[in-house]
């Protein structure tokens, strides 16, 4: 198709993100909004509905295990995302859109499912596709994230983008159980897709760089930045994630990461379980203090945690949310004689997962600033993964203790887990690190410039 001189005059005078820091925090905090969308139907809103229709706790858990099996393949997505894209729209703008409108597409799909509480190996089918799409767009717009942020932006719009995923997975399951009541499951889905296509208006609509198409077919090029860091092949895009990873902070980023994910996973599997077996909750207790606990955690990270990082420092602000994290599960081992004042456990909920949210914030941060854009999706997809681990160990750890140990030596566990968080990050030097990457770019343009033969 020829391309047109001036296809969309009003739309070339909105600024690319690369040159507007308040468009990148709208648009970083819209696409995390729909992150929170798929996780709140599926792993929220859909439980719960089945759950009051009936299907049994192996039911759902095999449909939960089916939509959450696609996550492990992220670490084989971003690579792909490195290597693969089309360029002349942006670096990463062709697999938000993959990702987002794979999601829509999957919700439609899901919507023309008749009777389908009786069809439930159809709805995992379909949810394992949307999951699919669903690390693609997860991927995609971390890994834009870290290629068009300045370091001075990234702990504001970490925070930005952090509470907004948490308040769309909040509203999404409070949005969704209702209207799988009220209005029917075919509609509810409709709903969310047409909820998912309108928020794919903001990535389709701006540019990454000035001077790149919108769509195919229209005017634009290539950004010279975007083609130079590019990787044009596999062995090339391996050798120097392998290089850039063993890099002393890179290593210390993903220790920390790891010890202190396996702590916040040791928590998240010991308040279900504990509230209601230990201290006597209604499932109903436990599912309003975690909502309010995390609605309220997910907007202070956006107006208050990003800021407080900008202000006083990554490395600092960390250290800080661990030492309180970690004086927060003290305190309330040394309460444990008044565990039964519900105020007192719900005041633990809400400081304890605010702090953790803060934290996470943190950690983004850290992995942006310690990733080569050159290879951003691959590294800092693999800090993930590494969380996503230490989650599962510490959910695996809750089970493990509890068997030979009391609820108190249980809770006791998360503070080695925090301290050796603690340790590593202690031991980031960002300076050296950005030291370090700089040399790796130079030998590369070095090796890829040169004579050759």
């Amino acid at each position: 198709m020829p391309e047109t001189s001036r296809p969309l005059p009003f739309l070339d005078r909105i600024p690319a993100l690369a040159d507007n820091a308040v468009l990148r925090y709208f648009t970083f905090a819209v696409l995390y909004f729909a992150q929170g969308i798929p996780s709140g139907v599926l792993l929220l809103a859909f439980p719960a509905w089945m759950a009051t229709h009936g299907k049994t706790p192996l039911e759902i858990g095999t449909f939960l295990a089916v939509i959450m099996l696609p996550w492990t393949f992220k670490i084989i997505a971003a690579p792909l995302m490195d290597r693969f894209t089309y360029l002349p729209m942006g670096r990463r703008k062709p697999w938000v859109l993959f990702g987002q409108g794979g999601l829509a597409a999957g919700f439609i799909a899901l919507s023309m499912v008749s009777k389908p509480l009786e069809q439930l190996p159809v709805l995992m089918a379909i949810g394992f596709i949307i999951g699919l799409f669903g690390i693609f767009q997860d991927i995609s717009i971390d890994s834009l994230a870290v290629d068009l942020l300045p370091e001075d932006e990234q702990a504001r719009a970490n925070g930005l983008m952090w509470g907004s995923k948490i308040v769309g997975k909040a509203a999404t399951l409070a949005a969704g159980s209702y209207l799988l009541n009220h209005v029917g499951y075919g509609l509810t889905l409709l709903i969310f897709s047409g909820l998912i296509i309108g928020i794919m208006a903001v990535p389709l609509l701006l540019r990454e760089r000035k001077g790149e198409k919108l769509f195919p077919g229209l005017k634009g090029q290539a950004s010279a930045l975007a083609a130079d860091a590019q990787t044009r092949n596999w062995f090339a895009l391996l050798k120097n994630v392998f290089r850039v990873f063993l890099l002393p902070a890179s290593l210390c980023v993903a220790l920390s990461n790891f010890f202190f994910s396996t702590g916040e996973g040791l928590m998240d599997a010991i308040l279900p379980v504990f509230t209601p077996q230990h201290l006597g909750w209604s499932d109903t207790e436990y599912s309003k203090a975690y909502s309010s606990a995390t609605m309220i955690s997910g907007l202070l990270a956006m107006f208050v945690g990003g800021p407080l990082i900008d202000f006083f420092g990554k490395k600092r602000m960390m250290m800080l949310y661990i030492v309180l994290l970690i004086a927060l599960v003290t305190s309330l081992l040394l309460l444990r004689h008044n565990w039964d004042n519900r105020w007192l456990i719900r005041a633990f909920f809400i400081s304890f997962y605010t702090f953790n949210v803060f934290n996470v914030v943190t950690i983004f941060a850290m992995a942006m600033s310690v990733s080569w854009r050159r290879v951003a999706a691959t590294q800092f997809t693999l800090y993930m993964t590494i969380g996503n681990l230490g989650l599962s160990l510490g959910s695996w750890l809750m089970g493990a203790l509890k068997t030979i140990a009391s609820w108190e030596m249980v809770l006791l566990a998360y503070i080695p887990l925090a301290a050796l968080g603690f340790v590593f990050t202690a031991l980031i030097n960002f300076r050296r690190q950005k030291a370090s990457i700089q040399l790796l770019e130079k030998n590369f343009n070095s090796a890829h410039t040169g004579p050759k033969g």
